[in-house]
């Protein structure tokens, strides 16, 4: 059945996104926890949280689901392809908006080469204990597809409708980057922080998420697709932000050089490439248009 979101008011659809975030976010403090040596980073928090973060993801499917006015207009889409699991234009969607982020990142991959990073992800070893990780699951796996799934595909069909794809490229971000706030709170009572400055890490938490919360729902918007973002979400993931001080470290000026020049190169490449690389024509894209 298609269906349309645009008889939503435009409070009301911001609304929606804002239960949604508070549901996300609420859901990883649900648990008791007396035991303050159990950080966010402990395997049984991380357990407890897979479960609560998936609960919300099932939730959120019928608040999508219900919202939806069924229609006959050309305009309209299924539920489904409305949230980005749709199988047209999957193959490009698994392969270029990832490339489009590595691209990005040249400086940090560069980096990772010379210091013989690489090296380890040809070890089959690696790959084996990461898969037993409970933090690289929940970096890799677990934040990606639920962060994704809440923030960009259940709640991007709510925002397009009344505010075009451009506003909501720059709204819905900003409910995923306040959202990081919370980790204010456990740098304060697991890492005995003080408020100064873990009010200091979290905002700027907050603004490298939002930042990459456009650039992903960019990717959403532009590819129709739910796993562009959350490829692009895994690998931002994996490689942090980049380490700029670590060019400096360098003493052979030549070296930092290339460094330097594959930071910006990847920069001006990834410019370019932008628009090219996220052309809604490779995805078979007509539920979005931008």
């Amino acid at each position: 059945m298609s269906v349309l979101y645009s008889q939503i008011e435009s409070y009301q659809s911001v609304l929606i996104c804002f239960v949604m975030s508070f549901m996300y976010v609420g859901s990883l403090y649900v648990w008791k926890n007396n035991n303050k040596q159990k950080n966010r980073d402990h395997p049984d928090v991380i357990r407890l949280r897979f479960i609560s973060v998936t609960a919300v993801c099932v939730l959120a499917i019928p608040i999508v689901w219900f919202f939806g006015s069924p229609s006959t207009s050309p305009e309209a889409h299924t539920v489904l392809e409305w949230i980005g699991i749709r199988l047209s234009g999957l193959i490009t969607a698994l392969v270029l908006p990832l490339v489009l982020t590595m691209v990005l990142f040249m400086g940090p991959l560069f980096l990772h080469y010379m210091d013989g990073v690489f090296r380890l992800y040809l070890e089959p070893q690696y790959w084996i204990k990461s898969s037993k990780n409970y933090i690289w699951l929940r970096n890799h796996v677990a934040a990606p597809i639920s962060e994704e799934f809440i923030f960009r595909a259940c709640m991007l069909p709510f925002l397009v409708p009344q505010f075009g794809e451009g506003w909501s490229i720059i709204l819905c971000p900003l409910f995923f980057g306040v959202a990081h706030l919370h980790h204010l709170i456990e740098r304060v009572t697991h890492q005995n922080e003080e408020v100064k400055d873990a009010l200091k890490k979290s905002l700027f938490q907050m603004a490298y998420t939002t930042v990459f919360g456009a650039y992903s729902a960019f990717l959403f918007i532009r590819t129709g697709h739910l796993i562009a973002p959350i490829l692009a979400h895994a690998f931002c993931n994996h490689m942090g932000f980049p380490a700029f001080n670590e060019v400096f470290a360098y003493e052979d000026k030549r070296i930092r050089r290339k460094i330097m020049a594959a930071f910006v190169a990847g920069l001006l490449l990834w410019m370019y490439l932008l628009f090219p690389l996220t052309s809604p024509f490779l995805y078979s894209n007509d539920v979005y248009h931008y």
